[in-house]
């Protein structure tokens, strides 16, 4: 190559740098003036002008396009974890159909409960923060912070637990 860069078109930094950019932005740009017609109902080229001029704003700075590209990772993870989170939300929560109400309420909160915190745990180990945690709080001379906070988090879920509000019998919730 003539520029001496060995990497794929998608890892240039003029596709990184400048396509990704403008198109990302003028794509939602265009969308948010199409669905709240701002500029007019039925105004599509109008839209397109102005998502084109802000998305070409927008990469003619470096330190607008450095601001986006440092925080798509953060959103695209993010949208996956909520993604998988959902999903296995989902598996526990049908309201509707052959298999409504098959788990009492309690039951199906506790999976959620369990499910978001090992997506939480998943997540702590994907990024090494969980190794990070357990050798720095659980081992050496930061033992006591985790033994610590481990206690305080029972304490405190059992007063949760001791004081949640219990329904009285015979009564109907209105459900």
């Amino acid at each position: 190559m003539a520029n001496g860069y060995s990497g794929t078109f998608l890892q240039s930094p003029f596709f990184i740098n400048l396509v990704l950019p403008f198109v990302l932005v003028f794509t939602v740009l265009f969308a948010i003036l199409q669905k709240s017609e701002i500029l007019g109902k039925g105004k599509k080229q109008i839209d397109a002008i102005v998502a084109l001029v802000a998305g070409l704003i927008v990469i003619s700075f470096a330190n607008a396009v450095g601001i986006i590209n440092s925080l798509l990772p953060f959103l695209a993870v993010t949208t996956v974890v909520i993604l998988v989170l959902m999903i296995l939300i989902g598996l526990f929560h049908k309201e509707s159909g052959d298999n409504a109400g098959v788990l009492p309420k309690q039951l199906k909160t506790g999976l959620m409960v369990v499910v978001v915190i090992a997506v939480v745990i998943a997540v702590m180990i994907s990024t090494g923060a969980w190794d990070y945690i357990k050798s720095n709080w659980f081992s050496g001379g930061g033992g006591i912070v985790g033994t610590n906070l481990i206690f305080a988090v029972i304490i405190i879920a059992a007063i949760a637990v001791a004081l949640w509000p219990m329904g009285k019998p015979g009564k109907e919730s209105g459900h």
